[in-house]
């Protein structure tokens, strides 16, 4: 499939602007990048959602949190919960690069969103964001009721490096108890640390996301070799998915994570496990964080909004 023609615009803007390849940057000037250069393809913010931030119990102090409800909500009414993992590379990104992002999401399930901002590295290495995403999904589903949501059965959700996590807190929900996750939203994920692809070849550069950029992010995340086979940094490479909650997958053609996104569906159907397996070919990573110029993404977004509304009203009790 071709490229998208407006991915294309964007590609041609972007190398002729000059800005350094986030690889090429320490960590905190990398991040500011970001923040600075994502606005313009998020869109406008949406007045339909309403947003709280907050400090939850953290294993090495404090999480910070942001909660979306849709202004249309009955007082009283509990809503389907979704627990949201940024992406980034666990290096970049936070809560404001996802804001637009959960907003959609928000609105479009009409759900409570918990978006989780949790300890980046290489301050905080491997397993500090596992960690901090646990806590956050075992506390969204105790405190449930306080914000306005359904806490019997929670869904978890991110892009990228918080797809992983989103993996990740599904498979330690299912061996350790504590939280009952109902479903599972994985937006082009990174599932291997050891990852040799034929599209983290074929899509090695001129994608926004390179694969020099990926050896960057694990440098930082998991510098310890041996520590990249553990399914909690590596969740495709778990010895089980027999039962996982059901799934959705999205993936994009461009994009060198693609193998590894399709990888991890067909190993969930492998163990039967329920999964949706959506592949928009013409696009790049990140695309979903651009539903300010794509129409593909604001479509991808209300669809996986409406996914995770469905499959908790459908495994309420």
């Amino acid at each position: 499939m071709a490229l998208d023609p407006t991915i294309r615009t964007l590609l041609d803007m972007a190398a002729a602007s000059g800005r350094p390849a986030i690889n090429s940057l320490p960590p905190p000037a990398a991040r500011q990048m970001m923040r600075e250069t994502r606005p313009p393809v998020q869109g406008p913010f949406l007045d339909s959602v309403v947003s709280d931030d907050r400090r939850i119990p953290g294993p090495a102090g404090e999480i910070p949190v942001r909660i979306y409800r849709p202004k249309s909500a009955a007082a009283g009414s509990k809503l389907p919960l979704l627990v949201y993992f940024h992406g980034g590379g666990w290096v970049i990104g936070d809560i404001e690069t996802h804001h637009t992002m959960c907003q959609r999401l928000c609105e479009a399930g009409s759900l409570v969103v918990v978006s989780v901002d949790y300890r980046l590295a290489p301050e905080h290495r491997f397993p500090a964001a596992v960690d901090d995403c646990w806590a956050a999904t075992v506390w969204a589903a105790a405190n449930a009721a306080a914000i306005g949501a359904e806490g019997s059965k929670v869904a978890v959700g991110g892009d990228s490096a918080g797809g992983n996590l989103a993996a990740v807190m599904a498979l330690m929900a299912r061996d350790r108890g504590g939280v009952q996750v109902g479903f599972q939203l994985l937006l082009y994920p990174a599932v291997d640390a050891l990852a040799n692809t034929g599209s983290m070849a074929m899509n090695a550069d001129g994608y926004l996301l390179t694969r020099e950029a990926m050896v960057w992010f694990y440098d930082h995340y998991v510098p310890d070799a041996a520590d990249r086979s553990d399914w909690r940094a590596s969740p495709l490479r778990a010895r089980s998915f027999v039962g996982l909650p059901p799934a959705m997958v999205i993936t994009a053609g461009f994009d060198p994570l693609l193998d590894e996104g399709r990888a991890y569906a067909e190993r969930l159907a492998h163990d039967g496990v329920t999964v949706e397996y959506v592949a928009f070919g013409s696009l790049i990573h990140g695309f979903l964080g651009m539903p300010g110029v794509l129409p593909q993404a604001r479509r991808a977004l209300a669809m996986a909004g409406q996914a995770v509304r469905e499959a908790l009203a459908g495994s309420a009790g």
